[in-house]
């Protein structure tokens, strides 16, 4: 990547050198398959070897990469630098309407083992809405970063400038200084986001609530959609009076913490070890990453039945032609060492908030009231089916949500 200074946004495209896809294949054509554990199939030890295989011969002889390049590429892709840190992000200024307010710019947040390529198939939906049946007013200016450390973006750089792992709150600061310094906006945003994106776009609407400036325009953060919680209330659980159904929902998460979260221990603790061979072997990245979407989609076991084996293929491709797979998990140890990592005691969100609750997430969805202990919760949404992986797996509910949620905030109205 080149050493120039971006002080305002650069036009970018993405092309991978044709040695890169070369060496790649030769890694694919000597990978060595496990000795594998007789669990029939049920990815009950980690990803199944059958279905390794079959990504793996399909990575071999059937996936095409300059289709997914293309498919970043249609988007106007831009790199910027915010002090030292270098910014990857997509912008797709929206529809106008003559005589109706701009588009509101809208910041989508990604995590891992997600990347851009999640929100590829809804950027047109969400910032050209009559061109999907839907009304021109809903258009957003769309904005999607790729965090630090992530695909396009260079490596988190610390506040005293030097590399190293920084956390979701200091990021939140990065995307309100891209929006309001870098892109010029001179009214406020929108952000959404699951996994680290929602807590990345939690603490934007927490540290950057929507405010009015000294020349009278207003700046921040208008409106928060999630679709997975970002933030814990700032109480003692403890002393708290729950209701019955968050001690429910306590037991239930906590109880299933060990066998889903293992993953967050090592990347928090020793990133530098995995990410060695997460950088070295493309059939261990894919392994890695794989099994986050079987284990967390509405898939029924089979990650077939919600993305196809070239969309699993492009969000690891993004990884491994970038050599961030290491980076990436320094986010884990990032989190652990930002203080405070959480709400201060007796605080909240006061921004606006949306809620999409997607059944079969990572962790269950919250009962609506603890949502409102954490945010000012305006708009709840239970969707019948998806998971984690929203934008890819349920994307016209996750659209339509997104639209109904902020139509009234753009408006200035309600939205209770």
């Amino acid at each position: 990547m080149t050493t120039s200074q971006y002080d305002t946004p650069e036009p970018f495209k993405v092309d991978i050198p044709e040695r890169a896809l070369i060496d790649l294949d030769e890694r694919l054509r000597r990978w060595r398959p496990p000795i594998a554990i007789a669990d029939d199939g049920t990815w009950a030890s980690g990803t199944d070897p059958g279905f390794l295989a079959d990504l793996v011969d399909h990575w071999r002889h059937g996936y095409d990469w300059q289709r997914c390049q293309e498919a970043i590429n249609r988007w106007p892709n831009y790199l910027v630098d915010i002090g030292r840190q270098r910014l990857h992000f997509i912008r797709e200024p929206g529809s106008e309407v003559d005589g109706a307010p701009r588009p509101m710019p809208l910041v989508l947040s990604h995590g891992w083992p997600g990347s851009i390529v999640e929100f590829l198939g809804i950027i047109d939906a969400l910032a050209h809405p009559e061109r999907h049946g839907g009304d021109p007013l809903d258009a957003f200016d769309v904005i999607t970063p790729s965090l630090p450390g992530y695909g396009f973006s260079g490596p988190p750089i610390r506040a005293d400038g030097s590399r190293g792992p920084i956390g979701p709150r200091a990021i939140a600061g990065l995307w309100h200084t891209l929006v309001h310094d870098k892109l010029n906006y001179r009214r406020p945003y929108g952000v959404q986001g699951g996994d680290w994106g929602a807590v990345i776009s939690s603490w934007a609407a927490f540290d950057h609530p929507i405010r009015e400036e000294k020349d009278g325009w207003k700046s921040g953060v208008l409106g928060l959609h999630l679709n997975m919680v970002g933030l814990r209330p700032g109480i003692d659980l403890r002393k708290a009076d729950l209701s019955a159904g968050e001690k429910a929902w306590l037991a239930k998460v906590q109880g299933e913490r060990d066998e889903k979260t293992a993953y967050q221990r090592i990347q928090a603790t020793r990133p530098q070890t995995l990410g060695v061979a997460l950088a070295d072997s493309p059939v261990g990245l894919a392994a890695w990453i794989v099994e986050k979407f079987q284990a967390w989609s509405d898939c029924g076991g089979d990650p077939l039945r919600r993305f196809s084996m070239d969309t699993l293929l492009d969000n690891v491709m993004v990884y491994w032609l970038t050599g961030t797979a290491g980076t990436a998990t320094w986010l884990y140890r990032g989190v652990t060492q930002q203080q405070p990592r959480g709400l201060p005691d007796g605080e909240r969100v006061e921004t606006p908030t949306g809620f999409a609750a997607f059944p079969a997430d990572l962790a269950p969805p919250p009962p609506r009231e603890w949502l409102e202990r954490v945010y000012n919760l305006r708009h709840h949404t239970v969707m019948p089916s998806g998971g984690h992986f929203a934008a890819l797996e349920e994307p016209q509910r996750l659209v339509e949500d997104i639209r109904a949620f902020f139509r009234p905030l753009r408006f200035g109205a309600a939205n209770d």
